[in-house]
């Protein structure tokens, strides 16, 4: 896996609402309305990130979670860490019944 061009992660993180490039990262604060949905939210995203094998980078205080990602073996952005971000973001979206 290699990582991707500047153009690429430019042109994906223009669909993934409040991520933004840091140095070699992609990163994004989440808030929440409590500790139990930011855990909710952590939990969920941990079930993804391992079935990728892919962990990210990540702290929680109370109803804040700050995510870090990016790819140790290329010292990088690769399309694990977008997969992971659009995960997360559709982890967030609003169930609709």
């Amino acid at each position: 896996m290699s990582s991707l061009s500047d153009k690429q992660i430019d042109l994906q993180l223009e669909a993934l609402a409040g991520w933004q490039r840091d140095g070699n990262s992609i990163v994004k604060t989440y808030h929440f309305s409590d500790f139990i949905e930011a855990m909710s939210f952590m939990n969920q995203a941990a079930f993804y990130a391992e079935a990728l094998e892919h962990h990210p980078e990540w702290r929680n205080t109370y109803n804040i979670v700050e995510v870090r990602l990016s790819t140790s073996d290329t010292g990088g952005i690769t399309s694990h860490d977008i997969r992971l971000a659009k995960r997360m973001e559709h982890i967030i979206q609003p169930k609709t019944f």
